[in-house]
């Protein structure tokens, strides 16, 4: 959890993805959204949303996750006044499509909507300048970066994000990513053009080690993916996409 003093906000943690969570509030009007909910936590959000007496009015997604199921379609069940929300650019269901420059008020508070490609066609960066930070998903990591070998990824397009849309931030706003796996849980603008390994070495060199990862798929993908498409709620899906789905898993 990080606290501050100005607004709701916590950094939530889902250990089998690694995957960070955030739920951010305003003070005075007590709206508040939720970026990139995973299915399994949805009775430990839910308990806290309502503890700390938030109306919940928007569940955002940074991507089409592969690794996670999204939780924004369960939490309309427990907040009905809750609309999902996600990048026109995404190629999935959502009560709300955003592109570049529009901006998300929940309140008080405001997210402004950078479209930031190059892991998936659709990732999206959340900023918040009045609090002087931004949730990259997983765009950019802390000394890291998303992969972009599936999805229409693509090393070329996920280097000119980070640095056009994130890189170009004051040194000094701080960077929430969407997984970390060393324990780590935020960075800033300044640290990642200084210390982030992977970019801050020119676009050719980006491109190169992108391109020869060899990483396996994410263990969930099959899954998560088609699920992710219809906000993580498995009877949207078509017929055609739950047999593949069954059929694949008693293959395993």
């Amino acid at each position: 959890m990080v606290a501050h003093r100005v607004f709701i906000f916590r950094q939530l943690f889902e250990p089998v993805s690694c995957t960070y969570s955030y739920i951010v509030g305003c003070s005075a009007s007590k709206k508040a959204v939720i970026i990139d909910p995973v299915l399994e936590m949805v009775e430990r959000d839910t308990k806290l949303i309502t503890q700390l007496g938030l109306d919940l009015v928007y569940g955002i997604n940074t991507h089409i996750h592969a690794d996670h199921v999204t939780a924004t379609g369960e939490l309309k069940n427990h907040f009905p006044s809750m609309h999902s929300v996600i990048n026109e650019n995404a190629d999935g269901k959502a009560d709300i499509f955003v592109g570049n420059n529009d901006v998300i008020c929940f309140g008080n508070g405001r997210l402004e909507v950078r479209t930031t490609p190059g892991h998936t066609t659709g990732c999206t960066t959340f900023v918040n300048h009045q609090h002087r930070l931004a949730f990259t998903g997983d765009t950019l990591l802390i000394r890291g970066c998303g992969r972009t070998d599936f999805q229409g990824g693509s090393p070329k397009m996920l280097y000119e994000s980070v640095h056009n849309s994130i890189f170009s931030l004051p040194d000094d706003y701080l960077i929430y990513p969407g997984h970390d796996y060393s324990g780590q849980t935020v960075t800033s603008v300044g640290e990642e053009k200084q210390f982030n390994p992977r970019l801050n070495s020119g676009e050719q060199h980006f491109i190169d080690i992108m391109k020869n990862l060899k990483l396996p798929h994410p263990r969930m993908i099959e899954r998560a993916v088609p699920a992710n498409k219809v906000c993580g709620v498995y009877e949207l899906m078509d017929e055609k996409l739950k047999k593949e789905i069954c059929n694949k898993a008693k293959a395993a």
